[in-house]
């Protein structure tokens, strides 16, 4: 089964960061990602850039309304997802425990579900 990892923290936390201690971040981001696609794991995910070159879009009587930056001001910012295989959501949330910004936010683990033509479920 597939579940998205969500992955929040604090910006103003990795700004504070210095040079060497984000790419040593970064540097144990890429070896999780590794480790996770040697045993088959890992699906897909991607870092995001800052909440400050956000977008957010609703539609509204078949108008687009926009505005600037994420669609909730909130202490966590969405930073990236991973997109993972396992068999239940124990084993998603034993791999998600190993991804590193797990230590400076937060990681939402959810399972994905699948859209069929019809007969979809609501929960």
């Amino acid at each position: 089964m597939k579940y998205l990892c969500l992955i929040y923290y604090d910006e103003s936390i990795m700004e504070k960061m210095s040079q060497q201690e984000w790419d040593e971040l970064n540097q144990e981001c890429i070896g999780c990602v590794e480790n996770l696609t040697t045993k088959g794991n890992f699906l897909d995910g991607a870092p995001l850039e800052s909440v400050t070159t956000a977008t957010t879009l609703r539609m509204r009587n078949g108008k687009p309304l926009l505005t600037d930056g994420p669609f909730a001001e909130t202490k966590e910012q969405l930073a990236g997802f991973y997109m993972l295989e396992a068999k239940d959501m124990n084993e998603a949330i034993r791999l998600a425990e190993k991804i590193p910004p797990a230590r400076y936010g937060s990681i939402e683990v959810r399972p994905v579900r699948e859209l069929k033509p019809e007969g979809n479920t609501r929960s």
